[in-house]
């Protein structure tokens, strides 16, 4: 069934940050993770919703990087986490499933963006291994755990799908390397994960969303020179960010958004922007967003299931 997009007046726009749109929201007891939660649009979701009395667990590669960051936040925790390493995926999995602890909330935030090529695990791209298929892997290893009345999964895409549909002939780019196509296709899968996941969850009390947090200028941009990021618009020559660019606490109140609304209860699947659900995109200009027919499609969310499936060995929904 194709997926409806449009706007449910939720009250909140660009610029209501994460605090606002958990005001009313009770998290006590229920447990979340937050994949990259110790950093940018992360740590800021982490706090807002720790502050809501959720406890957090926070997956890290750098787990004392993590640590700090998180230092006097309450009710979080970090655990080690690598989302370009199958094994690792295992590892943490496991370990979290032994603790019999149920989760409420998975919010797929980790990602890179401009990443040199450089193949991963078994010679995947790494835009498409960490930013889908690493999280892919990790919400069906911990389906034992998602909570059966109501557990959602919100996956952080990006008006960057705008620049690549699945590449299907082509996934890993062994045909010529583009780093932005890389990337854009990246977040196309993620939007798509959270069709086929929302179709394949729901009867189990499981749905998911997609989100595009809006700009913001964090660390995933850490690897586009100064110069690039001028040309781009997204920085004033004098260093200032640009007309148009959210302040991290908004960034970061899209995912939460969708992670916590009762008003999404009936919409599983959407794609979500600026605290609301998007409505179809009609122009190419990333900045006004809207999400394009690809990026939603449920044959091609289908699709990218199946594969994800085969190149992972995992499909614990179906």
């Amino acid at each position: 069934m194709a997926i409806t997009q449009h706007k449910v007046g939720s009250g909140f726009n660009a610029h209501s940050t994460a605090d606002e749109v958990l005001a009313g929201i009770e998290l006590a007891g229920k447990n979340v993770l937050i994949t990259g939660g110790y950093s940018g649009l992360g740590l800021e979701a982490t706090s807002a919703l720790a502050r809501a009395g959720a406890h957090v667990i926070v997956p890290a590669r750098r787990p004392a990087v993590a640590t700090e960051a998180l230092c006097g936040i309450p009710r979080t925790e970090v655990r080690e986490l690598d989302l370009a390493d199958p094994d690792s995926i295992r590892t943490f999995s496991d370990r979290f499933l032994e603790t019999g602890r149920p989760l409420d909330i998975v919010i797929d935030n980790a990602g890179v963006m401009a990443y040199p090529n450089t193949p991963v695990g078994p010679g995947w791209e790494a835009h498409f291994a960490i930013n889908h298929l690493g999280h892919y892997a990790l919400v069906n290893r911990l389906r034992p755990a998602l909570a059966p009345t109501g557990a959602r999964v919100v996956s952080v895409a990006s008006s960057g799908h705008f620049l690549s549909d699945i590449r299907w002939d082509d996934p890993h780019f062994r045909h010529g390397y583009d780093h932005w196509l890389a990337y854009g296709q990246s977040k196309t899968a993620n939007a798509l994960f959270a069709v086929h996941l929302d179709a394949l969850g729901a009867a189990g009390g499981v749905h998911a969303f997609a989100v595009h947090p809006g700009s913001i200028l964090t660390p995933l941009q850490r690897r586009i020179p100064r110069e690039q990021q001028i040309a781009q618009g997204w920085i004033t020559p004098e260093g200032r960010q640009a007309d148009g660019f959210k302040t991290p606490v908004q960034g970061a109140a899209t995912a939460v958004w969708a992670a916590t609304s009762p008003l999404l209860d009936e919409y599983g699947g959407a794609y979500c922007q600026d605290c609301d659900i998007a409505e179809p995109a009609t122009t190419d200009d990333m900045l006004v967003g809207g999400v394009k027919t690809w990026a939603i499609d449920p044959d091609s969310a289908a699709r990218l299931w199946a594969l994800s499936g085969e190149l992972t060995g995992l499909d614990c929904f179906s």
